[in-house]
């Protein structure tokens, strides 16, 4: 009974967390009428029921959300470190799911990417771009990319990125007709593109430096965006002032596109971390994901 129980508790997990019977008979490689026989089986000898079943879909029940609050790291735990020794074979296997910026993204991500997944063919790896500050337990995500200033302390963090600095950029036109600001307080005159926080849902307040001034500043304009391709497009069509990462521009700024203002108020700061709990037990394709994105 031991032996039943443990399985179909690891089967129970998985299509609490897939929310669906289809889904989690693909991951554990059985017929979707088995899974769900188990399923009433394990209802039976445990005497409750742990599933809520629609004809769209099923959800853990107040006991069965109780059972994977207690039992859920426990079970989590054994299946990494059975999928662990699966693993130990010539070809790593595995699924990785990733939570990272937009410029995180393109500017390291995505590169990275491309040449892991040519030489480990049998990993998969999902990647949800989001520009909030996502909650990858409650996500269930393996791991994370953020700013190193937006990581938790709880998290184990691994730098993978160099330092980034931001710009404060706009077309020629637009600064010859309304001229350069030279301080950051003098961009509430001028008409700025601004970027929504999706996490908080405020406008994002433009961060500078100076030695020790600190400054915050909340600009206004015509457009807000929360894209980053988007906010460079506007700065080139002379629709005011973006402010936005350095490598992002800097092939306009040097091909005259773009103008660069206040530079000596964008210092350097700690770039792009790959973050996850410290609990977290790693299989050999997550280790190997560090190693190829861990900066050298």
């Amino acid at each position: 009974m031991l032996k039943e129980n443990i399985h179909d508790l690891l089967s129970f997990m998985v299509v609490a967390r897939e929310r669906s019977f289809t889904r989690a008979a693909a991951q554990l490689g059985v017929s979707q009428s088995a899974l769900s026989h188990a399923m009433r089986n394990l209802e039976a000898r445990l005497d409750v029921r742990l599933l809520t079943r629609t004809t769209r879909s099923v959800a853990p029940t107040e006991a069965g959300e109780k059972l994977l609050t207690r039992l859920g790291p426990q079970l989590q735990q054994i299946e990494e470190e059975l999928l662990t020794l699966h693993e130990l074979r010539d070809k790593p296997t595995g699924n990785i799911r990733l939570t990272a910026g937009e410029h995180a993204m393109n500017a390291l991500l995505w590169p990275a990417l491309v040449p892991f997944m040519q030489r480990y063919p049998d990993i998969n790896i999902e990647v949800t771009v989001d520009n909030g500050l996502t909650d990858i337990v409650d996500g269930r995500f393996d791991a994370g990319i953020r700013l190193g200033e937006q990581v938790a302390k709880d998290m184990i963090a691994v730098k993978i990125g160099p330092e980034m600095r931001m710009a404060v950029v706009a077309s020629p036109d637009y600064v010859e007709r309304f001229g350069t600001p030279l301080s950051p307080r003098e961009l509430e005159q001028h008409r700025c593109i601004n970027m929504r926080l999706p996490t908080r849902g405020g406008l994002y307040a433009w961060e500078f430096e100076h030695g020790e001034q600190i400054l915050r500043v909340r600009v206004e304009g015509q457009l807000t965006l929360n894209t980053l391709p988007q906010r460079i497009d506007a700065a080139l069509s002379g629709l005011g002032f973006a402010y936005v990462p350095e490598d992002a521009i800097i092939d306009a700024v040097t091909s005259g596109k773009l103008v660069r203002v206040l530079e000596d108020w964008c210092p350097p700061f700690p770039g792009y971390y790959l973050y996850y709990p410290g609990r977290r037990q790693h299989t050999a394709a997550f280790a190997l994901l560090i190693d190829a994105l861990r900066l050298s």
